[in-house]
């Protein structure tokens, strides 16, 4: 689709900005599990739901400009070809906000959301800090058990016209993980369809893509949900009005739902 084409350029150089991890920034593959062990203090009278036995993955896309991830890596594996580690995305033209921001604020009422409902939620990022590229956050996921792997990203144009959500996926040629088609395409369906009945925002339908390094590393069904434009006045001040957000939250939790019951 024209407008995911044009991003590329809006947004900084998408996917431009991935480095190897300087030590002094905090990353997830230093970080201590503290998950284990905590089910020693719940309580027969805790509150917390049933497990429904599933995991997901989440990417809350991009991070601060403060974290220097312009260092190269394979678009895929085994692949001569080399991307930026990762880019720092694009910016809300009305509202001000940095894409990275907006991402990780509904990662994490998703991740709250999803638990709720019984997941189990592994986060690639949870803070704007943490030095981690494309590839190092597709393989995390997959790590960690995740099932399927969610990329929260959201949109720009060169133009203040575009407004609507998309997702993508990896194609039915795709030369690195072909067998991920059907399964990345169902889940990218299932997305963005509940996802733009919750909103209301315009149905852009799928995008199938093999450049992005996120997705070629993925070894579980993987979609990039791109929540709407940045650049386009509705979008941008809805995707950054609190309340909206618990509705977009809704929405993509909804799809994940409708995923793993069809």
């Amino acid at each position: 689709m024209k407008q995911k084409q044009q991003t590329a350029s809006q947004k900084k150089t998408q996917e431009k900005a991935e480095i190897t991890e300087e030590p002094s920034k905090p990353s997830v593959f230093n970080e201590a599990n503290t998950s284990s062990g905590s089910s020693s203090n719940t309580s027969v009278f805790s509150s917390q739901p049933e497990d429904n036995g599933h995991i997901v993955g989440i990417d809350p896309g991009h991070q601060s400009e403060s974290v220097d991830m312009s260092a190269l890596e394979p678009n895929g594996p085994g692949s001569s070809e080399m991307k930026a580690k990762c880019s720092t995305g694009t910016q809300g033209t009305y509202s001000g906000v940095p894409e990275y921001q907006l991402n990780l604020e509904i990662s994490l009422q998703l991740r709250d959301e999803l638990e709720q409902r019984g997941y189990q939620v592994v986060m690639t990022r949870t803070d704007n800090e943490t030095a981690i590229s494309n590839m190092e956050r597709a393989q995390y996921a997959a790590a960690q058990g995740s099932e399927i792997y969610v990329r929260i990203h959201a949109n720009g144009d060169n133009s203040h016209t575009a407004s609507g959500a998309l997702t993508m996926s990896p194609s039915q040629n795709n030369p690195y993980i072909p067998q991920l088609f059907d399964q990345s395409n169902h889940l990218s369906q299932c997305i963005i369809d509940s996802y733009c009945a919750a909103t209301g925002f315009q149905n852009l339908g799928i995008q199938y893509t093999d450049t992005m390094t996120g997705i070629n590393w993925s070894t579980i069904p993987v979609t990039i949900l791109e929540m709407g434009f940045m650049t386009s006045q509705n979008d941008d001040l809805k995707m950054n009005d609190t309340e909206f957000q618990k509705t977009m939250v809704q929405g993509i939790a909804n799809g994940i739902d409708s995923y793993f019951s069809s």
